[in-house]
């Protein structure tokens, strides 16, 4: 077998963290990768995906080995702007040190899983297995040219994995105390209640579709589920109620909601459709017309089998931390949702307690754990085929 080398996961990140990957800009970081990725044997390609409603976005495929066991780890390299730079001690891209801690933009999400992983993957022998990174610079934004396409481009191309890592933050509080098996979907739609606009002083010539409007949110605010073994219950939450009815001596002709559904394995965008259409037929509408329609594109639920692989992993980090991982579908969605589709994937990173806040940082210990939790599982992983 080749000889391992090894790479430090910090000089890596700060380089990655200097570049302001702000969506969709890359600003060199994934040239930083590929540099760090060709100097340990990795084959890189560079792929820009455009259309389909959104911006161009740049992204990374990288493989090293064409035998064995196959892991894929995915990420991205794009971060959400730093906001008020007033309420950053420095400037958010330029890493920095201090107590312990690395800050910049970025640090947290996710720029520190790349960098673990990338230094994990240079301690493994280049004969172990197969080893690829699905990386985009478009998580944080529309997600429309970024890994969905990514990984369709990876299935026409004919690389399958067994396996597969989200470096997201996944830890709770402790490193490792938490990894994510599944997530769950994400659903919005908006109703709109149509009726007549009048005179406040003659309501029996018009047709208020307020009152209506507050009977639809009455009939969505139920109980949809009481949760299953892995997953809490589906919940609905109206987001915003809108008339654009400036005076008070006008009944408005028209008021809409919007609404988001965060919903577990019980559901598909097709059945909460159908449960919305069926809600609404309880209600009174009074002569007015009531339209539903959803908004956006929905990200499926998804659950991970609890495989040797999550068994393994598992055991990777309690080796490492001295503590075995809860199983977690919480949260929002991510990437992950799309690496699903074509295999086993589970979230494996950093605590994220200061993501997308101003003065972003990670623990320089946690970075150096989660690069052992990393090599640890990769060691075990291909091993398998030993």
């Amino acid at each position: 077998m080749t000889a391992p080398v090894t790479l430090d996961p910090v000089p890596l990140l700060e380089s990655l963290i200097a570049c302001p990957s702000v969506t969709p800009e890359e600003a060199g970081v994934l040239s930083v990768l590929e540099g760090a990725l060709v100097a340990l044997g990795f084959t890189v390609t560079r792929l820009t995906f455009e259309g389909d409603g959104s911006y161009p976005v740049d992204n990374l495929f990288a493989v090293r080995g064409n035998g064995g066991r196959r892991l894929l780890f995915a990420g991205h390299t794009d971060v959400v702007p730093p906001g008020d730079q007033a309420l950053w001690t420095a400037d958010p891209f330029t890493p920095r040190q201090a107590g312990g801690r690395l800050y910049g933009r970025g640090a947290a999400d996710m720029k520190s899983g790349i960098a673990a992983f990338v230094a994990a993957a240079a301690n493994i022998p280049e004969d172990a297995g197969t080893v690829m990174l699905a990386i985009t610079n478009d998580e944080e934004a529309d997600a429309v040219n970024g890994t969905d396409k990514l990984l369709g481009w990876m299935a026409e191309q004919g690389y399958a994995f067994d396996f597969a890592i989200v470096g997201e933050p996944s830890s709770a509080k402790l490193l490792g105390d938490s990894i994510k098996i599944g997530r769950r979907g994400s659903f919005s739609g908006q109703i709109t209640v149509t009726g007549t606009q009048g005179h406040v002083a003659y309501p029996e010539k018009a047709n208020n579709p307020l009152p209506v409007l507050a009977r639809v949110v009455t009939a969505l605010d139920v109980e949809i589920d009481q949760g299953t073994e892995h997953f809490p219950a589906t919940n609905l939450e109206v987001t915003t109620i809108d008339v654009g009815n400036p005076v008070s001596n006008v009944i408005p002709a028209a008021g809409t909601l919007r609404f988001n559904i965060r919903y577990n394995d019980l559901w598909t965008p097709e059945t909460l459709s159908e449960w919305i259409r069926l809600r609404i037929v309880t209600v009174d509408a009074a002569g007015a017309e009531i339209v539903f329609e959803s908004v956006g594109t929905p990200s499926h639920a998804f659950l991970s089998p609890l495989s040797d692989d999550v068994a393994t992993l598992s055991d990777a980090i309690e080796t490492v931390t001295g503590r075995r991982p809860e199983y977690s579908t919480g949260g929002g969605t991510s990437d992950a949702r799309f690496v699903a589709r074509y295999g086993p994937v589970v979230e494996c990173g950093l605590v994220g307690s200061t993501m997308h806040k101003a003065d972003e940082h990670i623990a320089i210990a946690d970075l150096e754990g989660l690069t052992a939790i990393y090599r640890e599982f990769m060691q075990r992983f291909f091993d398998r085929d030993a």
